[in-house]
C-alpha cells in the first residue's frame, strides 16, 4: 500500500497524509483521525529509507554482545530490543566475541550511517580500542560498570553482590570456599573476584583457590570444578556465571558427592537456567532485561543530545537463596 493509495482511500492530498505521518500539527483533526483510520485498516508501513532521507536517521542500533550464547546476554539483548521497538527503533545484534576484527567490522555500519548508535557488552579491557574506532558516535556500555571515563554504562555493584555470596556462604558455616571465574580482561570478573578475596581476608579464612574458566559454559564450569575436586577440595563454590556454576554441580555429582551437603555452589546472573538444573540453584539475580531497557534509554538520550553529560546507572540487584546451599 503507497503513500498514494492512503491518500485515496482517506479522501485527503498525499501531502496531508505526508503531515500525518510526520507528525504535523498543521493537520486538521478531522483529517488526521481519517488518515489514521485507512492506515489501520490498510495496514501501511511507512517506507523505511524515505523516512532515513527525511529525518537523517536510520532508526537502527548497533547492539555488540561478548556472547550471545550465554543465557545472561540473551536476556539482556530482549530488554534491549523491547525498548527500542517501543521507541520505533530496531537493533541489529553483532556476536563480536570481544574480537577488535569482528567489532571492526561491525562499527563500519557507524561510518555508513546505518546504525544511529552502539550498546556495546564487550570486554572492559577493550574499550580504548572500540573508542577509538566509534570516536564521537551515541555509545553506552552495558553490564560493565565503569567508575570513570566518558562512556555512559549501566550495570550492578559486582563487588558488593560477590561479597554478599560469600559472607552468606561463611555464615553457613563453609570455610573452604573457592572461586571458579573467568577471563580478567571484563571488568565484572575482576569486580567479583576482588569482592570474593575481601571476605576471605576479613574473616581470616585461609582458604582461597580461584579456577579460571576457558569460557562461559557448563563443560569450561566442569573442567573447572574436577580441578578444584583434584587437589584439597573446597566445601563452597562460587562461580561467576550459572552456566559455570551448573557445570560445577555436574562434576561433583559425578564425583559422587553431594550438593550442598558435601559443597554449597552459589552462582551468579539469575537465568532461567538457575531453576531447571538439580539442586536448583542459588544465585545473583541481576535485572537483565531491565539493564538493556536502560541501556536503550541512556542511548536515545545521546542520540537526541548528542552533549549530554555521561550518565553511570547503577541497577539494583537480589540473592536468591535455593537448594543448592
Amino acid at each position: 500500500m503507497s503513500i498514494q493509495k492512503i491518500a485515496k482511500l482517506a479522501g485527503v492530498s498525499v501531502a496531508t497524509v505526508s503531515r500525518v505521518l510526520n507528525n504535523s500539527d498543521s493537520v486538521k483533526a478531522k483529517n488526521r483521525e481519517r488518515v489514521l483510520q485507512a492506515i489501520k485498516e490498510s495496514n501501511y508501513q511507512p517506507n523505511l529509507l524515505a523516512r532515513q532521507l527525511r529525518t537523517a536517521r536510520s532508526y537502527m542500533i548497533l547492539v555488540m554482545v561478548s556472547n550471545i550464547a550465554n543465557p545472561f546476554c540473551g536476556e539482556v539483548v530482549k530488554g534491549i530490543e523491547e525498548e527500542a521497538e517501543k521507541n520505533g527503533y530496531r537493533i541489529l545484534l553483532c556476536n563480536s566475541g570481544s574480537d577488535l576484527q569482528r567489532s571492526r567490522s561491525g562499527l563500519s555500519l557507524l561510518s555508513g550511517k546505518i546504525v544511529d548508535g552502539i550498546i556495546t557488552m564487550d570486554a572492559f579491557s577493550k574499550l580504548p580500542e572500540l573508542s577509538a574506532l566509534i570516536g564521537s558516535a551515541p555509545w553506552v556500555q552495558c553490564a560493565e560498570y565503569a567508575d570513570s571515563g566518558t562512556v555512559s554504562c549501566v550495570g550492578i555493584n559486582d563487588v558488593d553482590a560477590s561479597q554478599h555470596v560469600v559472607s552468606q556462604l561463611a555464615d553457613g558455616g563453609r570455610r573452604r570456599i573457592a572461586l571458579i571465574n573467568h577471563d580478567l580482561s571484563y571488568k565484572y570478573a575482576r569486580l567479583r573476584e576482588r569482592g570474593y578475596k575481601s571476605v576471605l581476608h576479613l574473616r581470616d579464612l585461609e582458604y582461597q583457590v580461584v579456577e579460571y574458566a576457558s569460557d562461559l559454559s557448563s563443560s569450561a564450569g566442569m573442567a573447572a570444578m574436577n580441578k578444584l575436586l583434584a587437589n584439597n577440595p573446597p566445601d563452597a563454590v562460587f562461580a561467576v556465571s550459572d552456566t559455570l556454576a551448573a557445570g560445577a554441580l555436574r562434576a561433583i555429582e559425578q564425583a559422587g558427592l553431594r550438593v550442598p551437603q558435601d559443597i554449597a555452589v552459589v552462582g551468579f546472573d539469575g537465568t532461567e537456567l538457575s531453576e531447571m538444573v538439580s539442586p536448583p540453584l542459588s544465585t545473583i539475580e541481576q535485572p537483565s532485561r531491565d539493564i538493556g531497557r536502560k541501556a536503550v534509554k541512556l542511548l536515545l538520550n545521546k542520540i537526541d543530545n548528542p552533549d549530554a553529560p555521561t550518565e553511570r546507572v547503577m541497577m539494583d540487584w537480589r540473592y536468591v537463596a535455593r537448594a543448592s546451599t
